[in-house]
């Protein structure tokens, strides 16, 4: 029985977004194993059929536990004698193609989620992650990206094989899962979280991390608010910048129209009863959670950034708009504000945009990448 491995820095990344590509093998007959880092979620990967190695990994490329994962890694490639190794997230990625150099394990396939490297990151990040991703494309066999900025970069790397950089529509989204177009559930919940039908509520899913830049949605949303009363922004997610912008909130008077919703796994309830959508992210691979709302029919408002514009597409499912440009944020919400049928008809046209980032087209681009690397 062949077996495959598959290598992350944290379990939530697996699970998140690589499960169907776990299920493609398990479903030819391969036996598939995860390198991770593995936390309270494992049962879950257990449950699945999957071998699992915790593995010390730390996020953090100076961090000394990163050489303790790579002896790790190492002995389990010795041990277990893959048949393919598919890695991600960039300290997992680069530790695991070292192993599989080390140890002469092939072939390896790289998806990058988003280069730490890219238009308007610090000389910090491309001395060091620039450095990284040149050196361990001798060790790879084939690389996968998912905007066009990280595309154009890694054709410039040189891989173990000729033309193997690929361009994939994201991880897939099981789109009829987020299609709720029953107005009458819409209205019921939006009643139970105490919106009326006049009432416009904005949402963003993300991290309360510095990358996810909720200031500049969140100074806009103050400057709306003086005109129109009847304004929520909805805020789903946890991180470590929860207390210090629930404070911001506060001190500015907001708590009537800004709420902390914390972690939730009712995403497509909550973009049911939304009408925007908006991310001011300083930059992305592929935003999920734009995707998502896009499958759910809202109009998005995003920073003009790597990720974000390779789905909006600006005055036509949505608005891009400058980083840190709280103006431009507020004028294209207002434009959606006081539109319903604009809101509607770039709904739409994100739903059509949204059908070639399906999981069954992206299965399909995957099965025809595997297929000529390795099966």
């Amino acid at each position: 029985m062949k077996k495959i491995l598959f290598i992350a820095t944290v379990e939530s990344h697996i699970l998140n977004f690589h499960i169907p590509f776990i299920q493609y093998f398990q479903n030819k007959g391969c036996e598939v194993h995860v390198a991770t880092k593995l936390g309270n979620r494992r049962d879950e990967l257990k449950k699945l059929g999957i071998v699992c190695y915790d593995i010390d990994f730390e996020r953090s490329p100076y961090s000394f536990s990163n050489l303790k994962a790579l002896n790790q890694l190492i002995k389990i490639m010795r041990e277990d004698k893959y048949s393919l190794v598919h890695v991600h997230t960039p300290v997992g990625a680069f530790l695991g193609r070292l192993a599989a150099k080390i140890t002469g394990t092939k072939p390896v396939i790289y998806t990058a989620h988003g280069f730490h490297f890219y238009k308007g990151a610090s000389i910090k990040n491309w001395l060091i992650y620039y450095t990284m991703e040149r050196l361990a494309a001798h060790w790879t066999d084939g690389l996968i990206t998912m905007n066009d900025e990280d595309y154009n970069a890694a054709k410039r790397f040189k891989l173990r094989k000729s033309n193997a950089v690929f361009y994939v529509h994201g991880v897939g989204l099981d789109i009829d899962k987020y299609n709720i177009s029953d107005k009458n559930e819409r209205k019921q919940t939006r009643k139970a979280f105490g919106f009326g039908e006049k009432d416009i509520v904005i949402l963003t899913v993300a991290e309360l991390i510095p990358r996810k830049n909720y200031i500049q949605t969140i100074e806009a949303i103050k400057k709306l608010v003086n005109k129109d009363k009847n304004l929520y922004y909805l805020i789903v997610g946890t991180g470590e910048l929860e207390s210090k912008l629930k404070n911001y909130v506060l001190k500015n008077d907001l708590e009537k129209y800004i709420e902390f919703l914390g972690y939730r796994n009712n995403i497509p309830d909550l973009l049911n009863i939304c009408d925007i959508f908006v991310l001011t992210s300083l930059h992305e691979g592929l935003p999920r959670c734009i995707m998502e709302a896009m499958a759910a029919g809202k109009p998005v408002v995003a920073t003009d950034v790597r990720g974000n514009r390779d789905l909006v597409k600006d005055g036509t499912n949505g608005y891009l708009v400058p980083l840190d440009d709280v103006n431009a944020t507020v004028d294209a919400l207002q434009n959606l504000i006081e539109s319903e049928d604009l809101r509607k008809k770039m709904g739409d046209e994100g739903r059509k945009i949204i059908q070639d980032y399906s999981i069954d087209k992206v299965l399909k681009e995957m099965d025809e990448i595997y297929r000529r690397l390795f099966i």
